[in-house]
């Protein structure tokens, strides 16, 4: 039985998040830079006949018709394939954190399948596929450090200091359409320029959405707030929960506050690359 393990789906960081327009269809135009961590879910494909599509939780379970196997019936689709697989998800990334998880599991997939059942798409063909399944998805799928404007579609490599930082999750989650349909979100940022961003990449702009998420999760406030009080300057990260901030060479990760029960302290680094870079054809021309 032919089978690839061990495949990671790291989660990502958006350093900050500008929200510039909102499209005549309802899509809110968008303006970050994501980083990839190494904090991630490990995948494992098994190739099954017959087109029939399995998956199983190793780790948290999820929902019935997740992304991981979305996106195999996608791929299906797209290329007529007759193969099918059994899908193993060692889920360790929270949900509703403004992590990526979702689209991460998703883009590692493809990236997956599309080696397992030799459909040898080439990168722009699973840019497109995940782009239907989730505006981050493409951003996994390239697997480098990027400019990200429009829907999530627009994507430009750039270089950031590898850098450490302190993540905080509160137990609560966020729904992201929850925030984007909130009447109090701002809309109407002023476009940034790659080079503001690079004078001062770890404390440029803001997060656009963080206002409204505080308001419906009190907890994003209060992770910002802890952080504040060790000297760690907290920003939430993509339609959150989650919370997170630079550490300095050298500086520890702080002690979790004892009263916070099912809280998520971590240390995670920055990663310059996805691990699966060069598993679709095209991957080495990205960023040129």
């Amino acid at each position: 039985m032919r089978a690839l393990y061990d495949l990671p789906a790291p989660a990502k960081l958006n350093l900050f998040l500008h929200v510039v327009g909102r499209r005549a269809d309802g899509y809110h135009l968008l303006q970050s830079v994501f980083v990839l961590l190494d904090w991630h879910d490990t995948l494992h494909a098994e190739l099954r006949p017959q087109g029939t599509l399995s998956r199983e939780d190793l780790g948290m379970q999820l929902p019935a018709d997740d992304l991981v196997l979305r996106a195999a019936r996608a791929l299906q689709q797209a290329t007529g394939s007759n193969s099918g697989a059994h899908l193993l998800v060692d889920k360790r990334l929270p949900v509703q954190a403004g992590l990526g998880g979702g689209s991460s599991d998703a883009a590692t997939c493809l990236l997956a399948l599309n080696r397992l059942w030799g459909t040898r798409l080439p990168l722009a063909d699973l840019e497109r596929i995940g782009l239907t399944l989730g505006a981050d998805v493409p951003f996994f799928l390239r697997g480098r450090t990027a400019w990200v404007e429009g829907i999530g579609e627009e994507i430009r490599p750039i270089a950031v200091p590898r850098t450490r930082f302190a993540v905080v999750k509160p137990p609560l989650g966020l729904e992201t359409p929850a925030i984007f349909r909130d009447p109090q979100l701002r809309r109407d940022a002023a476009p940034a320029i790659l080079s503001g961003f690079a004078a001062n990449p770890l404390q440029f702009g803001r997060n656009d959405l963080q206002p409204v998420a505080q308001r419906l999760c009190p907890q994003v406030g209060e992770a910002v707030s802890w952080l504040a009080s060790q000297g760690l300057q907290g920003r939430m990260s993509g339609s959150g929960s989650a919370v997170f901030a630079p550490l300095a060479a050298g500086q520890p990760l702080p002690d979790k506050p004892s009263h916070w029960d099912g809280w998520t302290v971590r240390e995670c680094s920055s990663m310059e690359v996805h691990p699966l870079v060069g598993w679709a054809s095209s991957d080495d021309s990205v960023g040129r």
